[in-house]
């Protein structure tokens, strides 16, 4: 391919994005590849680089729980394409992750050629999932009703659920996001405004039904 790219890798194992830079980079004859491990450090990146063409993300980082990485990501900067990149095979996994709005999902196992040709189709402008993964069966509807209300959320609010998720108080989650305690009042009650829930407790349990079993006892 003689078009120019710019990918940006983040995931907190080195060895794994030091082997998929390579993988990508015999690929493509002109290609930037920049690199975090971290959803903050890539924040960084991106807002120093507006012009990345993809995103390959691992679902299950330091400060990063199920799907908020990839939530985050959709509402912060909804123009730069998100391709999943993670150890999990599960097909509602998968599909959850096309639902928050990933083109693709790609798992750690398959081949480096498979890799390199679904990214590729990712950046043609397609949609790319394992081909022997059937993702036509549909969630129940309280599931598809959550995953709609957790997509109207802004960045802010995504940041601020998560820190719920982690038990975290208003003044700690304020300190760590630089605002008054005030603003993380706010941000909670619209939070719970657009999940209709009552309580914080009750946002951070509607979240945890949508994640895949296996996180909540391994890492990925």
């Amino acid at each position: 391919m003689m078009a120019s790219y710019s990918i940006v890798i983040i995931d907190d194992h080195p060895l794994f994005r030091d082997a998929l830079r390579q993988a990508l980079s015999d690929a493509f004859s002109d290609l930037k590849i920049s690199e975090a491990g971290s959803l903050d450090g890539l924040s960084s990146t991106l807002d120093v680089n507006s012009e990345t063409d993809l995103v390959l993300l691992d679902l299950a980082m330091p400060g990063v729980k199920g799907f908020s990485g990839l939530m985050y990501l959709r509402a912060q900067y909804p123009e730069i394409p998100v391709v999943v990149v993670s150890a999990s095979e599960d097909p509602s996994t998968i599909r959850r992750c096309i639902e928050f709005g990933a083109s693709g999902f790609i798992p750690k196992t398959l081949p480096v050629e498979t890799i390199r040709e679904a990214v590729k189709n990712v950046l043609d402008g397609g949609i790319w999932t394992p081909p022997d993964v059937d993702l036509s069966e549909e969630g129940d509807s309280e599931t598809t009703n959550l995953v709609a209300r957790l997509a109207t959320l802004t960045p802010q609010q995504v940041r601020v659920l998560m820190m719920l998720g982690e038990g975290l108080l208003n003044k700690q989650i304020a300190y760590k996001l630089s605002v008054s305690e005030a603003t993380i009042k706010a941000h909670v009650s619209a939070i719970l405004q657009k999940l209709g829930v009552d309580s914080r407790t009750q946002a951070v349990i509607a979240v945890n039904k949508i994640e895949s079993p296996e996180w909540r006892n391994s890492v990925m």
